[in-house]
Parts: structure tokens; C-alpha cells; sequence
């Protein structure tokens, strides 16, 4: 069993009379993408910051790689790589020349750190301009080359604050793939983003940081099964089997709406949308959470009624509906501005 990368307790901080960080509980395992959600000002980068020894918390106990970033910033900094919101490369330097800097910052040899450079060149697509100044790169070349620089001392652990921001949908595959390998490698990673489509492709868990304090945890599908609006979609060869089955869940008290079609039975609610076709007449929609359980029972209840289903779907709510749900806030209001720790700092 995977042990834990990341350990956070009672984490406070507050930048003068605002609180940020208010009694943040976290834990990440090794070799997995942790993911980081919340409206800007939640603290989702003044959390980072911490975890990553850039500033000290007021309060609680933290453990990164092992060590507590407050008392062995050292030992935390030899395990972590970071990328922060906005590039830090030099523009004066091409990108080979920045990626061989770090390699000797980080003490390699010179032949090993010339061939991890070319390698991170190829792999995020920099090879035609290896030898440019990263001062004519465009400001997608830029975040790449930074993400690159990230990975050049070989870290346990990184933190990834929104390395996508600014990227094409090419470029942000790229750094998925980036990020899908490393984990399976065993590095961890501890990643915030303004894409919640990013979260969830990537995140093995994710927490939701509203206000300071962490208001959910969880898988994204387990995230989702706690919004309402999940239905389970049933599909019938005939009329008949339609009929069949909406008055074998209206007699078990299960909620059930057709696309179209009168007379299919009582208590099944009956609505005729905007462009409906004949196939909506063949279509149930039962409410339910996608879980295992819920779908097994619903299919029991059919087969022991000699129902014969054609075809089923699950539909559940997105991450932007949990989002909003638990903050208040739609998705779409995280790409305004920075964060409120930011301007306050």
C-alpha cells in the first residue's frame, strides 16, 4: 500500500485581518494527482506556497516528503519541483540554455544534463526553438519550457499551480500525458487548475477549498453522485415494454420521466421538448446517483417484471455542477482575476 506524500492539519495563515488558510485537513497519497479546486481566494495558491516553503503557516502541522516544510525547508526543497502560476525562465537564455542551467543547479553532469535537456525539448515540443532567446518564445512556449524546468532535478514530489493557464488544446494534452507518466512513475502530484475538464481527466482525488476551509473530498465520481440531477437513461424496443416498466417503478415508488408518449401508465411524468423525435417515445429517464448499487437495484426490479431493457446510460452531473453546489460560485468565475491571498501578500 502507497504511503503518504502530503500531510496537512489544522493548516492556518492569514495575511493581516484576512484569513486564508482557516483549518485546512489534507492527505495525498505517493504516486497519485491530487487535485486542487476553489473560486479565487479560496487559498488554493497560498497553500502551495506553504507546502512548498515559499512562505511559513501561522498554524497546524504539515509533513511534504516526509519533512516539515516549516523547520527542513532544505529536505523539502530536495524533494519537490514547483510551477508556479506565471513562467520563471530567463528570457536573456535560449531554452536549452535555461534547461541546462537547472540541470546544473542541480549538480548533474554535464553529458546527463545535456541529454535530459534534449529529452525535455522533445517531449514538450521545443525543439525548433531550443536555440532561440525564450525571450522572442510565445507565452504558451514559455509555460512549457517552465513545466520542462520543473522536471530537470528529478523530484518526489511537484506542484503544479494552474501549469496548463495559457496553453493550447495541443499543449495541454501534452502536459496531461506529462502528468499521467509521472504519476504512474511514482511521483506525486499536487495539482490546482482553473479547467475542472483537467481535474477531471487527471485527479485520482480531489478537494474542493472554499472560504479557507476544505468543503469536500473525494473521487470525481464520487463528487458528482453527491449533486442531485444524475439519471440513469433506459432505452425499449417497443412502446409496450416502456408502458411495462414505468408502471413497475411507479409501483416501487422510483421517480421515472418519458421523452414522449401518453397513456405509457401513472405517475410518470410526461413531457414533449423542442425537437423530439419518434425515439423519444422509447426512452425513460430514472432518477439515481450512477452508483452500482442504484443501477443493480433498478435492473432488478426490471428483470424480476420480465422487462427486457434495449439499452441503458448514465448519466451523472459534471464537475462544474459540484463546483458551484458546494461553493456558490459557477466555474466560470475562477478565470477572473488572481487570488485574494495574492494581492495581499
Amino acid at each position: 500500500m502507497a504511503g503518504l506524500a502530503i500531510t496537512v492539519s489544522g493548516l492556518r495563515k492569514s495575511f493581516g485581518e484576512k484569513v486564508v488558510l482557516d483549518g485546512v485537513d489534507l492527505q495525498v497519497a505517493e504516486g497519485t494527482v491530487f487535485c486542487l479546486l476553489g473560486p479565487n481566494g479560496a487559498g488554493k495558491t497560498t497553500a502551495v506556497r506553504i507546502l512548498s516553503t515559499l512562505i511559513r503557516a501561522d498554524g497546524g502541522q504539515v509533513r511534504v516528503a516526509g519533512h516539515d516544510p516549516g523547520r527542513s525547508p532544505d529536505l523539502v526543497r530536495a524533494a519537490i519541483g514547483v510551477t508556479g502560476q506565471f513562467s520563471a525562465v530567463d528570457g536573456l537564455l535560449t531554452g536549452r540554455e535555461n534547461l541546462l542551467l537547472m540541470a546544473d543547479l542541480h549538480h548533474l553532469p554535464r553529458a546527463a544534463g545535456r541529454d535530459l535537456a534534449a529529452d525535455l525539448l522533445s517531449r514538450f515540443d521545443l525543439v525548433d526553438a531550443a536555440d532561440t532567446r525564450v525571450a522572442t518564445y510565445s507565452g504558451g512556449m514559455r509555460r512549457r519550457l517552465d513545466l520542462a524546468m520543473t522536471l530537470v532535478g528529478s523530484p518526489r514530489v511537484i506542484f503544479l499551480d494552474e501549469p496548463t493557464t495559457g496553453l493550447d488544446p495541443r499543449s495541454r494534452r501534452t502536459m496531461w500525458e506529462i502528468i499521467r507518466d509521472l504519476a504512474d512513475s511514482g511521483v506525486t502530484i499536487f495539482l490546482t487548475t482553473q479547467y475542472l475538464d483537467e481535474a477531471d481527466e487527471l485527479a485520482d482525488r480531489i478537494a474542493v477549498l472554499d472560504n479557507g476551509r476544505i468543503v469536500a473530498t473525494g473521487t470525481a465520481a464520487e463528487l458528482k453522485r453527491r449533486v442531485p440531477g444524475g439519471h440513469i437513461e433506459l432505452r425499449f424496443e417497443s412502446a409496450d415494454g416502456l408502458a411495462a416498466a414505468v408502471r413497475v417503478l411507479d409501483g416501487v415508488g422510483m421517480g421515472a420521466s418519458v421523452g414522449v408518449g401518453a397513456g405509457v401508465g401513472a405517475g410518470a411524468g410526461v413531457g414533449v421538448g423542442a425537437g423530439a423525435s419518434v425515439e423519444d417515445e422509447l426512452t425513460l429517464h430514472v432518477p439515481g446517483d450512477g452508483s452500482v448499487s442504484a443501477l443493480r437495484g433498478l435492473l432488478n426490479q426490471l428483470d424480476s417484471a420480465a422487462v427486457v431493457v434495449e439499452s441503458l446510460s448514465v448519466h451523472t452531473p459534471d464537475l462544474d455542477d459540484v463546483f458551484f453546489a458546494l461553493t456558490g460560485h459557477p466555474a466560470e468565475s475562477q478565470t477572473a482575476g488572481n487570488e485574494t491571498e495574492e494581492s495581499v501578500r
